[in-house]
């Protein structure tokens, strides 16, 4: 019976760990889509008679 439940504690804890491998694999976080793109057309309003 000792036995059993150490058997199944380390496959529940081999199971967790494999849940958060592949919940690292499947990421939704795309940095690319958040970048910054450069200023917007109040920036370039405000800015407009400057030399750069």
């Amino acid at each position: 019976m000792l036995v059993m439940q150490s058997l199944l504690r380390r496959l529940t804890e081999i199971v967790i760990h494999w849940h958060s491998l592949v919940g690292l694999a499947h990421n939704r976080y795309r940095p690319e889509l958040h970048y910054m793109r450069g200023p917007g057309p109040k920036w370039h309003a405000k800015h407009q008679g400057r030399a750069i």
